[in-house]
């Protein structure tokens, strides 16, 4: 039985709950004394030397507590059990002792003092003392005398044995203070967090963790990497084979963020998990295990998925009527006995209209996006002619805005790409610089090639754009700091589908700017 340290608990992230100390176990420990005495023995009697009888006593009763410590069941046994064997050895100890001839045993009662002060603490010290008095100091005493020398070897080793017992008793309280210290904070956490060895086996977990494991594995886990339970893909229906369990990945040296499982199968108690891990590794770089956090994304995923429900059934609804409203405005705009007034008005109706149009479409394609149902229809197109159209159709705009629209391209540029969808990107961009363009700047569309890819680039003198900003401006429904100061209008949609247009052409979108010296958005596609 492996014997129970103190203040142990399950929660404890920083000692392994399934690799126990192995010189806990009395056969390991047993051996180990056994080995250092048989040493002292040979070393002792070399030659011709008659040791008498106590030490032939000592060496008996060694064997006997050895193979005690190997056939005793101590896994049904008292917690205190073990500690009979230390207290046996030094009373092996003592028995060594008394021979006329001496030796160097007495140190070795360090070692039962050790033993004791790390398992069974402050009353293991207790237990040392007064065992090593007893057993080896008393006889020692009785039988050597009171003589400077010897009582000087025996009250030196019987202090370094206790003095041993007592500092190993102190470290390992004051470690196990910090550990339950660091369970509680780590079982205070929201997120389950796990700890795997080089091998896949769970080392640790926090208290929350194990609420997410007996969701996932309610017949129990048996604390590897991998194992299959009722753990379902971010889609909350599809199965997680062996090998994409977060787990696995990890064990296998793999780091990630935001990977989503859902655990369960009851529909009210399943919960969406959002997981991530690091590696842990020696001091010469090799694998030595892994770091886990699951954190509870159940509300933010249903939240989306009402969002989403919503946003394509509002847009869905919304793009009947816009439909109607714009056809009908335009009838009457071909009408020529029109009073120039309400013709005015009308352009408005139709300039509003399509607008809102657009955004509908922008929430459409929103919805595509996460549903992973966007279609591309390749077609090969002279770029240049979608290029210069989208700029012919943003000149109405930049007129209004007293922006200037400049444009340098090529005679001819074939590519194979969706050419609605690259118009769709360059309609976003071209806004986008000219909303953000103060009257009398300049907008320039570049297109050329580079390698063995195109290049698009869509230069303003514009605001620029803060540094802050930067890094989250493809990122949905964001709105820069300035289009909030300056009520700009839009939602935030344009950049986000633009990236995703573009990635989906196997390409890239990135951009350059500075505040108060305009932006340069660059639009890289492949041209294979």
């Amino acid at each position: 039985m492996a014997v129970r340290e103190i203040g142990t608990g399950r929660g404890d992230l920083t000692s392994p709950s399934t690799a126990p100390d192995p010189v806990a176990r009395p056969a390991v420990f047993q051996s180990l004394c056994a080995l250092l005495f048989a040493v002292d023995l040979a070393l002792r009697f070399l030659g011709d030397i008659d040791s008498g009888p106590w030490p032939r006593v000592g060496a008996g009763l060694l064997v006997v507590v050895t193979l005690a410590a190997f056939v005793l069941p101590w896994d049904r046994l008292p917690a205190a059990s073990p500690a009979v064997l230390a207290v046996a050895d030094l009373l092996v100890i003592g028995l060594f002792r008394l021979d006329a001839q001496g030796g160097g045993s007495a140190v070795l009662m360090v070692l039962p003092g050790l033993y004791l002060g790390r398992y069974y603490g402050r009353r293991g010290v207790v237990v040392t003392a007064v065992a090593a008095v007893l057993l080896v100091g008393v006889p020692n005493f009785l039988y050597f005398g009171l003589d400077g020398p010897n009582v000087s070897r025996m009250v030196l080793s019987l202090l370094v044995a206790v003095v041993a017992a007592m500092a190993m008793a102190v470290a390992v309280s004051r470690l196990q203070h910090e550990r339950r210290i660091s369970a509680a904070i780590l079982d205070s956490v929201d997120v389950g967090l796990v700890l795997l060895d080089a091998a896949g086996t769970y080392q640790a977990y926090n208290r929350r963790h194990g609420d997410f494991m007996r969701l996932a594995y309610p017949e129990g886990h048996a604390g590897m990497a991998g194992q299959l339970g009722l753990v379902y893909d971010a889609d909350g229906s599809t199965d997680v084979a062996t090998q994409d369990m977060p787990s696995t990945l990890a064990a296998m040296g793999e780091e990630f963020d935001d990977v989503r499982i859902w655990v369960g199968d009851d529909p009210v108690s399943r919960r969406a998990l959002s997981v991530s891990a690091r590696a842990v590794r020696d001091a010469s770089g090799d694998l030595a295990g892994a770091a886990l956090a699951y954190t509870d994304v159940t509300e933010l995923m249903r939240a989306l998925a009402v969002k989403d429900e919503f946003l394509s059934s509002v847009s869905h609804e919304l793009r009947t009527p816009l439909t109607s409203i714009h056809g009908y405005a335009m009838l009457l705009l071909e009408r020529a006995d029109l009073d120039p007034q309400v013709r005015s008005q009308l352009e408005v109706v139709v300039r509003n209209t399509e607008r809102l149009q657009r955004l509908v479409e922008d929430l459409l394609h929103t919805g595509q996006i996460d549903d992973e149902a966007v279609y591309f229809r390749r077609v090969e197109c002279d770029l240049v002619q979608i290029v210069r159209q989208a700029v012919q159709a943003a000149e109405p705009h930049a007129r209004d805005r007293g922006v200037t629209l400049g444009l340098r391209t090529p005679q001819r540029l074939l590519l194979r790409v969706d050419p609605q969808r690259i118009a769709q990107v360059l309609d976003n961009l071209l806004s986008n610089a000219i909303k953000y363009t103060e009257p009398g700047g300049r907008v320039t569309v570049d297109l050329g090639t580079d390698v063995n890819r195109v290049e698009i680039a869509v230069t303003d003198t514009g605001v620029g754009i803060d540094a802050a900003d930067r890094d989250r401006l493809f990122t949905r429904f964001f709105r820069s700091q300035h289009a909030e100061e300056q009520s700009i209008q839009g939602v935030g949609l344009g950049l986000s589908i633009a990236r995703s247009i573009v990635e989906g052409h196997g390409g890239r979108i990135d951009v350059d700017s500075e505040i108060g010296r305009g932006s340069t958005f660059r639009v890289r596609l492949p041209l294979a």
